[in-house]
């Protein structure tokens, strides 16, 4: 992602995570606190996807430019993560199992949180999440960009969740986006002309983001 970006391998249920961790400016020269701490989950790994994604980047930069610590990790089977794909299913308690390690950081215990993901990343992330308030442990905010509702079932979010899509996304198509947010009653923000990979696009989803931050 950038220079200052460290990898580095932890335990999971089924052997290794690969992690990618960055950290904001302030944090990483001076120690200061940050603002919270967040995890991006990465699209689909039998179709190319890793934590090092062009739009995973993206959420990862616009959390840390927001000042949180933030973390990515590789699905199984990517990279240097071990086990083989589950269908979202084990990638579950791999998630979980990077969220223990990201709250048993010094000073991270308390720190607000906010999930991000694109694509696969926000199916297992809904369900991660619902998992989460089901134990009473908070989330800030989530951010899910192509949220994979045409594909899988992905679970209901909290109602302050940023949910952001490209118009022309043949990947997941607008109305199968619609149709899983309006129940929810949640608003889609939709990026002109923009495809699943939002391709060119990317710099309006990080504006969509810092500006919902102010």
């Amino acid at each position: 992602m950038n220079v200052h970006t460290k990898k580095y391998l932890i335990d999971g249920p089924v052997g290794k995570i690969e992690v990618a961790l960055d950290l904001p400016d302030e944090a990483r020269e001076n120690g200061a606190a940050p603002r919270g701490i967040a995890l991006v989950a990465h699209p689909h790994p039998l179709f190319g996807g890793t934590m090092d994604n062009k739009v995973a980047q993206t959420l990862a930069r616009t959390l840390v430019q927001l000042n949180y610590v933030t973390y990515r990790s590789n699905f199984r089977g990517v990279g240097q993560t071990q086990g083989e794909h589950d269908a979202g299913i084990g990638e579950r308690d791999d998630l979980r199992a990077v969220l223990d390690h990201m709250r048993a950081q010094p000073g991270h215990e308390e720190l607000p949180l906010v999930l991000a993901g694109f694509s696969f990343g926000t199916f297992v992330l809904s369900h991660v999440a619902a998992k989460l308030r089901d134990e009473g442990q908070a989330i800030e905010r989530m951010v899910f960009v192509g949220t994979a509702a045409s594909r899988w079932e992905v679970a209901p979010v909290p109602e302050n969740t940023l949910l952001i899509h490209g118009e022309t996304d043949d990947t997941v198509p607008i109305q199968s986006v619609y149709d899983w947010a309006r129940p929810q009653e949640l608003p889609v923000v939709v990026i002109p002309g923009a495809e699943h990979f939002l391709h060119r696009k990317l710099h309006i989803l990080k504006r969509i983001i810092v500006d919902a931050w102010r």
